[in-house]
């Protein structure tokens, strides 16, 4: 291993690729203990907002949406992609640490 794989491989993940808005946040969590991060990397978006979400999307799908909905539909897919960015980057820091990733079966089902 050469010496500049030696360096990037002990430092944490980097959040360049993330939206700026977002980046504080991600570098937030390398501090955060492995129960912490587990918690986030399992962490869902409630059910009646997927559900919400489902519904407006339907809705602007067939063009029967309102401006108001269109919003609400906006922010949730704002939240849901933040959430999914959170969880990715909690999964990275705790596979940076040494975590080992579970498989695909051992993921929990829905």
């Amino acid at each position: 291993m050469s010496k500049k794989q030696r360096i990037t491989t002990n430092l944490p993940p980097s959040v360049d690729n993330a939206p700026p808005e977002i980046q504080t946040e991600l570098l937030s969590l390398q501090t955060l203990p492995i129960d912490e991060l587990l918690k986030i990397a399992h962490s869902k978006v409630a059910l009646n907002q997927q559900e919400r979400h489902e519904e407006l999307f339907e809705k602007n799908q067939i063009g029967e949406i309102s401006s108001p909905e269109r919003q609400e539909l906006r922010e949730l897919s704002l939240a849901a992609d933040k959430l999914m960015l959170k969880k990715a980057y909690a999964w990275a820091i705790l596979r940076w640490r040494g975590y080992r990733m579970p498989t695909l079966e051992e993921l929990p089902k829905e």
